[in-house]
């Protein structure tokens, strides 16, 4: 997996992930969601766009950082899923505790509101 960060208005960060998501590059996710949960309020949208896989070890990096994002008043949202990741999310319930946009620019937009 590779994640790069990029900044949007209204304090941003959109996580761009490609490749895979598993036990394997979990520490590497978790590594960069400490950088942006340092922030006071983290915004982030999460692109997996070009992210091909993810299991139950990477699901859980989100999971865990919500408590932190939600304590500071900040969100963390899903965009751009393919068919077999929207599924993954909604399998087990992440639709429930994230809001899950089909682009990035809708969650940048919905973060504007």
């Amino acid at each position: 997996m590779h994640a790069t960060i990029t900044d949007h208005r209204a304090e941003v960060a959109v996580l761009h992930l490609r490749g895979e998501l598993d036990a394997d590059t979990a520490g590497q996710l978790h590594a960069t969601l400490a950088g942006l949960l340092e922030r006071p309020v983290p915004r982030i949208v999460v692109d997996l766009t070009a992210l091909k896989f993810c299991d139950s070890i990477g699901l859980s990096a989100f999971i865990v950082s919500k408590q932190v994002i939600s304590s500071r008043g900040g969100w963390l949202s899903f965009a751009g899923a393919n068919p077999f990741l929207a599924q993954l999310l909604e399998t087990v319930g992440l639709g429930r505790y994230f809001a899950i946009f089909p682009e990035v620019d809708d969650a940048i937009a919905a973060a504007q509101l």
